[in-house]
């Protein structure tokens, strides 16, 4: 026995086909429609301020408004809203993090000290094996 769920429900997105009669050759849901106008307003201005033509700064702008609002709308869902989504991101930037820097500075010379004497050497012959005796390359106490 198969149990349905509501899940079709939720499959069918609110969409904007265009007007009767005159519909656009694409689907767009309702929410990609109010993102891709902030985004392109936000583009447009950058566009402009920057000092590209109008007609240019247009192009671009839809053809980067396209790709901008299919990324944004491929991780949002009815399970994932869009301020599900703006809410995660702003916590995951504002997040703290682990500070990673070196301690200490640059090694100058003024740290290094100097004896007047020469180290005296060890004397040669047996070596010194902190109580540990070697058997068969093992070295055991």
């Amino acid at each position: 026995m198969r149990i349905r769920t509501d899940d079709e429900v939720y499959r069918v997105d609110a969409v904007w086909l265009g007007p009767p009669k005159a519909t656009f050759p694409w689907r767009a849901r309702y929410v990609a429609w109010g993102i891709g106008s902030v985004v392109f307003l936000f583009i447009l201005t950058i566009l402009r301020n920057v000092g590209i033509g109008l007609f240019w700064s247009f192009s671009w702008g839809m053809v980067a408004t396209v790709a901008i609002t299919m990324f944004i709308c491929s991780r949002i869902s009815h399970e994932r809203p869009l301020g599900a989504v703006l809410a995660m991101w702003v916590r995951e930037v504002t997040a703290p993090r682990e500070i990673i820097e070196g301690t200490g500075g640059a090694a100058s010379a003024a740290q290094v000290r100097v004896r007047s004497e020469l180290p005296r050497r060890r004397p040669r012959g047996r070596k010194r094996n902190n109580g540990y005796r070697e058997v068969s390359g093992v070295r055991t106490r």
